[in-house]
């Protein structure tokens, strides 16, 4: 071991995150001994640990159960999109172009990556989508290859649950392979304005 015991820990803590090797842990652990104010992590980790909850109604990522979101009654709860991260959902929110609300799936339909359809928060959304007040269900999941599989998914499940919602799709100037995270605010805007209509709600008045 050419490092003592503790830094070789920290560098097997960074090498553990998605895409850094060793190099790239190496790096950090030194830069965390080198400049004080890295020391900070620490504290901000443990912070966001204790201190971040999932939303009991949307799961996005919050302080508070309910989210500001879910519980802004300035929100038309009549309409929610369902995205894949909450990473999603801040891109949306910058861009100012949607008022309703969300539904996190936390992941996308994938199973060779080991994504199944019970990692999916989607059984939070067949119980809105099936106590009365939703009209609608805008399809936000990324126009990729899981995305489709996933909107696919949640269409079949609302359809065997009987929920008369109408369901729609981000329109498709949404560029193929992208992620919703990246897009300005004029794409968005585009999307959510010309969304498609998977089918029409029983009974429900258009939004």
């Amino acid at each position: 071991m050419a490092y003592p015991e503790p830094l070789e820990r920290l560098i097997a803590l960074f090498e553990r995150f998605p895409g850094v090797g060793r190099r790239t842990a190496e790096r950090l652990s030194f830069h965390i001994l080198r400049d004080s104010r890295a020391r900070q992590l620490g504290v901000a980790i443990e912070e966001a640990v204790q201190k971040t909850r999932r939303c009991g109604v949307c799961f996005n990522i919050a302080d508070a159960d309910p989210c500001r979101i879910c519980s802004d009654p300035k929100r038309n709860r009549a309409s929610v999109l369902v995205v894949e991260e909450p990473r999603d959902v801040e891109a949306v929110e910058r861009s100012g172009a949607f008022h309703g609300v969300y539904h996190v799936l936390m992941g996308a339909l994938n199973p060779a990556d080991g994504t199944e359809e019970h990692h999916l928060q989607l059984e939070g959304l067949l119980r809105r989508a099936t106590g009365g007040e939703l009209q609608e269900v805008i399809l936000g999941t990324d126009p990729d290859a899981e995305g489709e599989a996933t909107a696919l998914l949640v269409l079949r499940e609302l359809d065997r649950r009987g929920a008369g919602v109408k369901v729609t799709r981000l329109a498709r100037g949404l560029p193929a392979g992208s992620a919703l995270e990246f897009l300005h605010r004029g794409v968005l805007d585009d999307a959510l304005e010309g969304r498609v209509l998977l089918r029409e709600g029983r009974g429900a008045n258009p939004i």
